[in-house]
């Protein structure tokens, strides 16, 4: 079997008759610590957590990375993609099955970017029988900022300042390679778009696990003042701690970016948390 730079290889799970392509990363020399189910955003694939996965494996952590319902091995199956509650759906089927055949450590801890922090957060608002230690979500938030009204789905299209923020923020050559994370964004995806806050009033206090929001300094997609941040940070009723950070020098890719492994490093120190806490 292939295997990929940073220990990643190939991995297809079947979640429920839906073929999920993914890249699956393994600890050396132990059991897992942990799962991380790593969800990517709109318009990418799995391998833009490419740079993540040497830190969390180093560290003990398994590392799933899903291509997304609709993209990668089941966009034939579904030319128009699945809702984000859909999409949820079929991770916790594919959950199950991952969990039958490989040790998740003391749980699964979600990751998730942009739209697949909306995936997580509607994965984290139901009970799909693999235990959740707790998730982060990057690039996503409550009420959409007047300059995104248009939602272009993809690196390009116009999007440049949405979805990158100043370009000297990404090492060169990152717009060149970021080609091949690229695929088109499933119609029932992007007709969800608009009805975000909505979806997310809904389904935010019925996440019941600890959770952590970043925001890029030069995040284009959503209002990122405090009130609205603390009115997203305040729906989360049920979740047992909710943080909102800040990265500075960062754009909406933040995994991209010369700060992802500032981010990486945060995202992991949250997840040591929520291990220790889940001791007995």
């Amino acid at each position: 079997m292939t295997t990929l730079p940073g220990g990643l290889r190939p991995y297809t799970l079947n979640a429920a008759g839906i073929p999920l392509s993914a890249l699956l990363a393994l600890p050396q020399g132990g059991a897992a610590r942990s799962t991380i189910l790593a969800i990517h955003g709109r318009g990418m694939r799995a391998a833009y957590w490419n740079s993540f996965v040497p830190l969390a494996t180093s560290l003990g952590h398994a590392v799933l990375a899903v291509d997304r319902p609709g993209y990668g091995a089941s966009a034939e199956l579904l030319p128009e993609g699945q809702t984000l509650a859909g999409q949820a759906e079929t991770l916790h089927a594919a959950l199950k099955e991952h969990a039958a055949e490989h040790e998740t450590g003391a749980g699964v801890f979600l990751l998730g970017h942009s739209d697949g922090g909306k995936v997580a957060l509607h994965t984290a608002a139901t009970d799909g029988g693999v235990p959740l230690l707790g998730l982060d979500a990057s690039g996503v938030g409550y009420r959409y900022n007047p300059e995104a009204l248009h939602f272009p789905s993809t690196l390009g299209g116009g999007a440049t300042k949405l979805n990158w923020g100043p370009l000297n923020l990404y090492p060169r050559g990152t717009f060149q390679a970021s080609r091949t994370l690229l695929a088109p964004t499933p119609p029932r995806e992007s007709a969800e778009t608009l009805r975000w806050p909505g979806q997310y009033e809904e389904l935010a206090p019925r996440v019941r696990v600890p959770v952590r929001l970043t925001f890029a300094e030069h995040e284009a997609w959503w209002h990122l003042d405090a009130p609205t941040l603390s009115a997203m940070a305040s729906r989360l009723t049920a979740a047992p701690s909710v943080a909102v950070d800040h990265l500075p020098a960062s754009g909406h890719n933040i995994s991209l970016g010369h700060t992802a492994p500032a981010y990486h490093l945060r995202v992991l120190t949250f997840l040591e948390d929520r291990l220790l806490a889940a001791q007995p």
